[in-house]
C-alpha cells in the first residue's frame, strides 16, 4: 500500500525561522476546513490544507512558514514547510507544505566513501557542505561499501535515484522531525486480508503513457 497516514489535528502555524515545533508558535489554526497529510513509502510527505481567509492568523500563513500537524494517531506531530498558497477563491484558499526533511534537497553533500551502511549514513553530516540539523540511522547493518562520487544533494542520495542509499541497501525511510531512519521494513504484518466484497467496495486505476 502506497499511501500511509490520513487526517490531522489542528495544526499549529510557526514563523519561517523556527526550529521548536512543540510550542504554539504563532497560534492554532483552528479554522482550518480541513487538514490532510499524505506520505507515500519512500516518496511524498506533504500536508494539504484549506483555509479561510478571514481565519484566525490567515495573514500569518505564508511560503516558508511551519505548519505542524500529526499525520495520524499512531505519528507524532510533524512539521511542514509551506511551499504554495492559491489564490482565495470564495474566500478559501489552498495551503500545500511538504515535510521539514525536504530541508536535505538543499544540503549538498562532497563525494565521500564508506565501507558500511552505518558508516555512509554518518558520512552524510560529516561531508555535508553546510550544517545539517538532521541525524541518519539504521535499524538494521550492511557491510556493503557506498560512495558518493560527485556534489548533490542529501536527500537525492537517500533515495529517488541510481546509486542512491535505497538503491544499495533497500529499506524504506522514516521522516520524523530531524531524524531520518531507514528501516528494513515499516509497519507490520496484522493478517488483515482486503477482499473484493467483502471489505473491498470500489477499485479505481488509472492508465498514463507519460
Amino acid at each position: 500500500m502506497d499511501y500511509i497516514g490520513g487526517g490531522c489535528m489542528i495544526p499549529i502555524l510557526h514563523a519561517p525561522t523556527s526550529t521548536d515545533f512543540f510550542t504554539n508558535g504563532i497560534g492554532r489554526l483552528s479554522d482550518a476546513i480541513s487538514c490532510t497529510v499524505h506520505e507515500a513509502r519512500n516518496g511524498e510527505f506533504e500536508l494539504e490544507m484549506e483555509y479561510p481567509v478571514d481565519g484566525a492568523h490567515y495573514a500569518s500563513i505564508v511560503h516558508s512558514a511551519i505548519i505542524v500537524a500529526k499525520p495520524s494517531a499512531r505519528r507524532s506531530q510533524q512539521a511542514f514547510r509551506v511551499y504554495k498558497i492559491t489564490k482565495p477563491m470564495r474566500g478559501t484558499v489552498t495551503v500545500l507544505a511538504q515535510h521539514i526533511s525536504y530541508q536535505l534537497s538543499f544540503i549538498p553533500v562532497s563525494p565521500f566513501s564508506a565501507a558500511s551502511l552505518t558508516n555512509a549514513l554518518n558520512g552524510f553530516r560529516t561531508n555535508a557542505a553546510e550544517p545539517c540539523p538532521f541525524t541518519l540511522t539504521a535499524d538494521f547493518t550492511s557491510a556493503s561499501s557506498y560512495a558518493v562520487p560527485i556534489p548533490t544533494s542529501i536527500r537525492a542520495y537517500l533515495g529517488g535515484q541510481r546509486g542512491s542509499i535505497l538503491d544499495v541497501y533497500g529499506g524504506e525511510w522514516e521522516w520524523n522531525g530531524y531524524n531520518c531512519i531507514l528501516h528494513r521494513e515499516r509497519g507490520q504484518d496484522n493478517g488483515y486480508t482486503i477482499r473484493y466484497g467483502k471489505n473491498l467496495v470500489d477499485l479505481k486505476q488509472e492508465q498514463s503513457i507519460e
